[in-house]
């Protein structure tokens, strides 16, 4: 069960480990983008060129869903960044159903832990796989596997490797409880410790407006935890004129500044700084409401910064 190109390698794994899927459940198809053409699930359109039965419910407690799913009889379910799922579905296999999470559980629960962690400035996240249970998130862990996160590490960088050595857990999981299985020896599990659980909730909008009062090292991370999506973004004001600009990519400079924040240092040639509480930082990559991601010197190319331009 899963839906992103986060899902797609441990559903690659499994197949090149010769087990047999039963199905794949993803998202329905959406209509997306300008000409809202229909897209499907990366999973989707793995599952297709590897000849496998999908399913694709609106409702996961629809009858005829329900009905499908046990039609399949899975000894075990695998949940890969899906939906949170009722008991009936996840209750159903002998073997029960395990999620993969991107974060060393009990920490960064939620929806979006990648992004929380480097937000955060952790030093090391890392992927948990665990038996669903009623709450979310909580169930006994069975593996985990520790990643660092360098100070430059984006949340796009950190997603392509957890999803690799996310798909190595999953491998290792499923041969766990297969040998489980066979010997009749029980899995050791480890409870989670709600004492030192963190939270990791849905990115809204708001999340991602940077906020120029802020340290350099928060507005910093802040930036690299939301690049490349959805991406953190200010307001560029010149002329009387505010213009929506995401920044994908900065570096930290601490350097004294007697500038209101938000204030913006240029040569209108190669570089673009921006002034934070406690220093600037150095814009690298960013893109203007209606044009594409670019570099400085690009954009600069085209567009000129008066003397009163500010990011609010």
């Amino acid at each position: 069960m899963g839906t992103p190109d986060f899902a797609v390698p441990c559903l690659d794994i499994l197949l090149k480990n010769n087990y047999e899927i039963a199905g794949v459940v993803t998202a329905p198809d959406r209509a997306a983008g300008r000409g809202q053409l229909i897209h499907s699930s990366a999973i989707k359109k793995y599952a297709i060129e590897k000849g496998l039965k999908i399913l694709q419910p609106e409702k996961l407690k629809d009858e005829n869903f329900i009905s499908e799913l046990k039609a399949l009889n899975a000894d075990l379910q695998l949940v890969v960044a899906f939906r949170m799922l009722p008991e009936e579905v996840w209750n159903m296999p002998p073997l029960g159903t395990y999620n993969l999470h991107g974060s060393l559980l009990p920490k960064y629960r939620g929806a979006a832990p990648i992004n929380w962690a480097v937000i955060n400035g952790e030093k090391e996240s890392g992927v948990t796989t665990f038996k669903l249970q009623h709450q979310i998130d909580t169930g006994n862990i069975l593996f985990n596997e520790r990643v660092s996160i360098q100070d430059n590490t984006t949340a796009g960088e950190l997603h392509d490797t957890l999803m690799h050595v996310g798909a190595q857990l999953i491998l290792k999981t499923v041969k766990e409880i297969e040998k489980s299985f066979e010997s009749g020896k029980p899995l050791d599990f480890i409870k989670q410790d709600d004492t030192q659980a963190t939270h990791a909730p849905k990115i809204y909008k708001d999340t991602c407006r940077i906020n120029w009062e802020k340290p350099a090292d928060e507005v910093y991370n802040l930036i690299r935890g939301l690049s490349p999506y959805p991406g953190a973004y200010s307001e560029l004001h010149q002329d009387n004129k505010s213009l929506s600009v995401k920044l994908f990519v900065t570096e930290k400079i601490f350097e004294g500044s007697e500038l209101t924040n938000g204030s913006l240092i240029t040569d209108n040639k190669n570089f673009i700084k921006v002034k934070c509480a406690n220093g600037l930082l150095n814009i690298l990559e960013l893109q203007l409401e209606g044009k594409k991601r670019m570099s400085v010197p690009e954009f600069l190319r085209g567009f000129n910064l008066k003397h009163d331009a500010m990011l609010r």
